[in-house]
């Protein structure tokens, strides 16, 4: 099953069940996938739908910092709630133990050094781990990582 049609049986239930909170989630994810078909111009495949949830995704963490740091608790529940109903359909996300073993995979396979080679390693594990993880949490490990090197 596409994630389109995921979607739109997903919105009829909440339809249904008068849960309006969920249903502006969904029909907000919906667009952002038939936006991306439109620019594309054909249907996506798995890895673009999941590389668009992963975008909502992150914009809905990044909407949560920014909005606990100004202390609108009224709008970091709402976040937190559509972040639970996005993650539904993103894959099973990585531990930070297995992140971190990826990330040691990588340097020890591309060599690198020094944080100098940040985006030598951060190339190679991207790719292992898209709509897996969060990107910051990579980051993060890839630095500290490095810097013991």
């Amino acid at each position: 099953m596409s994630l389109l049609t995921q979607l739109n049986e997903d919105i009829k239930t909440a339809m249904k069940a008068k849960d309006k909170a969920s249903l502006d989630v969904l029909r907000l994810l919906k667009a952002s996938v038939q936006n991306e078909q439109i620019a594309k111009g054909e249907d996506l495949n798995s890895d673009e739908e999941i590389a668009v949830l992963a975008r909502e995704m992150k914009q809905r963490r990044d909407s949560l910092v920014e909005f606990e740091n100004a202390g609108r608790d009224d709008l970091v529940e709402t976040v937190k709630a559509g972040i639970v109903i996005v993650e539904k359909y993103l894959p099973k996300q990585l531990d930070e133990t297995e992140v971190r073993q990826i990330v040691a995979d990588a340097i020890d396979t591309t060599g690198a050094s020094s944080v100098k080679e940040f985006g030598k390693v951060m190339g190679a594990v991207m790719p292992k781990v898209k709509g897996k993880a969060d990107g910051n949490m990579v980051n993060a490990i890839v630095k500290e990582l490095l810097q013991e090197k």
